[in-house]
């Protein structure tokens, strides 16, 4: 049996005179890109680029909406009302579709970042004020979110295309959730466990969390991170692997 499943990475995270990642290289090997959108990390010139490479690359376009916070890169809880969660959405992902646009191309999906994303992982005013961002900007928009999370269950009930994510270098908690990186035991550092963890997510559906016990789990598309110091090898590496275990990498748009 073969099975497709989209690998989708953070890209465009540099700003000004700080460079971030190897986006050019990591390309190569994903079907899907997160592109930041200025207010956690990037800026309009690399925005710019990013977008072109992407373009270039044949892989699918998303925005990477985050909280405005350069210095915390986004990962700080910011506690906001669902308006504001709805303006800095819509603001971020139409500065993305600019570029895009101009371009000539299309933009796919929109993933949150970070804190925002987790925040809305398990809160409902969250999840549903960037649905309906993400519906109001364009209703044929794919939102990506934590596998079963409330962001999942939001984008299902306003009528959006839904994708579930899980995550190659993370643990996962008996409720599903991410362990929170300020744990000492949140990351995957060795690439062999993290790919088998993957393709046992992909093909059975199942994660083994830190208590030792089976969750459950709908894989559409795997997220790997862009800014670690072996990021390009492991691309290259979870790419292969997914090839060899007869999972196909493929663009969101043709799985959901």
């Amino acid at each position: 049996m073969t099975y497709k499943v989209d690998l989708n990475c953070d890209m465009g995270e540099s700003f000004g005179v700080y460079k971030l990642g190897r986006d050019e290289e990591i390309l190569d090997y994903v079907s899907s890109a997160n592109i930041a959108c200025g207010f956690h990390a990037g800026d309009p010139a690399t925005m710019h680029q990013t977008v072109r490479l992407a373009l270039e690359k044949d892989v699918a376009i998303g925005a990477h909406p985050g909280f405005q916070d350069l210095p915390g890169f986004g990962r700080r809880n910011l506690h906001l009302s669902a308006q504001e969660i709805y303006d800095i959405v819509v603001y971020q992902i139409g500065a993305l579709s600019a570029f895009v646009n101009a371009e000539g191309g299309i933009l796919q999906h929109v993933k949150a970042h970070g804190a925002l994303y987790n925040m809305a992982a398990r809160d409902a005013v969250y999840a549903e004020a960037i649905a309906e961002a993400v519906y109001d900007v364009n209703p044929a928009l794919i939102l990506y979110g934590l596998a079963g999370s409330e962001l999942i269950t939001a984008g299902n009930e306003i009528g959006l295309r839904t994708a579930n994510e899980v995550f190659s270098d993370r643990t996962y908690q008996k409720d599903g959730s991410l362990t929170p990186r300020s744990e000492a035991n949140a990351l995957i550092t060795d690439s062999s466990e993290a790919i088998a963890r993957v393709v046992r997510m992909v093909r059975e559906g199942k994660v083994m969390t830190l208590e030792g016990i089976d969750a459950e789990l709908k894989a559409d598309t795997i997220c790997i991170h862009g800014d670690g110091l072996d990021a390009l090898a492991f691309a290259e590496k979870i790419s292969a692997s997914l090839l060899k275990a007869g999972i196909t990498p493929t663009k969101v748009s043709e799985i959901v």
